[in-house]
């Protein structure tokens, strides 16, 4: 072997210790900003954005503020990111529950018994907060949950369409609009107050409404059969969400 070679072998050795090094530093420091972005998230919903200040956080996280600088530039650099680990969070959470559904119907269920859990935790102060103080970013959310609710909606069409549950002269393109549009709308009528929405039972009746204008007659048939069986019981990440106080 050549000198040459040798050398080579050292260097390559060397930027690979390197690398492990640096990766070991980065690992650890994503998971302390994870950490606190997941308790900020839930002193967010708690007390609000514009009420709690850097003091009352490093306070509430048991680190000190230079700690806390050393991941955010500025509270609304915090907010930030809370937000964006937030819509994270939950596209990954929802894409598991999408799973267990059985069927196109089971899992328009599961998606129902997921939107309850996300109601349960909605808070109004957090969502006044952020859409008076951080426009931006609350158009960001926005633009996330329509496109989120778009994808999902026609997904499950189409897959009710191929499992022989839904009707095949269904236009999947207009009637997810229409769903997205009935969502949304419901949720800013003030015919419909927040503790509505915290609730099953507007979901539930959305639910069954929804079903019997799409399902043809073997997805009734699934719809009748099954919805005594249907469980709105707590979904395991919020419970243990809860029990942890976030």
């Amino acid at each position: 072997m050549t000198p040459e070679n040798i050398y080579t072998l050292e260097t390559i050795y060397t930027k690979k210790v390197s690398v492990l090094k640096k990766l070991y530093i980065f690992v650890p420091a994503m998971e302390k900003i994870n950490d606190i972005l997941y308790k900020v998230a839930g002193l967010f919903r708690k007390f609000g954005i514009k009420s709690i200040t850097m003091d009352d956080i490093s306070r509430e996280l048991g680190i000190s503020k230079k700690t806390l600088y050393q991941f955010f530039t500025e509270k609304t650099d915090l907010v930030n990111q809370v937000i964006e680990f937030e819509m994270n969070h939950t596209k990954s959470c929802f894409e598991s529950v999408t799973q267990l559904g059985k069927n196109a119907i089971s899992e328009l269920f599961e998606v129902n018994r997921f939107m309850v859990e996300m109601m349960k935790r909605n808070s109004a102060s957090f969502e006044y907060d952020l859409r008076k103080y951080f426009p931006e970013t609350y158009q960001k959310i926005l633009q996330s949950r329509r496109k989120g609710m778009y994808d999902s909606v026609l997904a499950n069409l189409k897959r009710g369409k191929a499992e022989g549950l839904y009707r095949s002269e269904l236009n999947e393109e207009i009637l997810t609009r229409l769903q997205i549009s009935r969502l949304e709308n419901m949720y800013g009528d003030p015919m419909f107050s927040i503790s509505d929405f915290s609730t099953e039972n507007i979901f539930k009746e959305l639910f069954i409404y929804h079903i019997r204008g799409i399902a043809n007659e073997q997805g009734i048939k699934y719809l009748e059969e099954n919805i005594q069986k249907f469980d709105y019981s707590e979904i395991e990440i919020f419970k243990h969400n809860r029990e942890q106080g976030i």
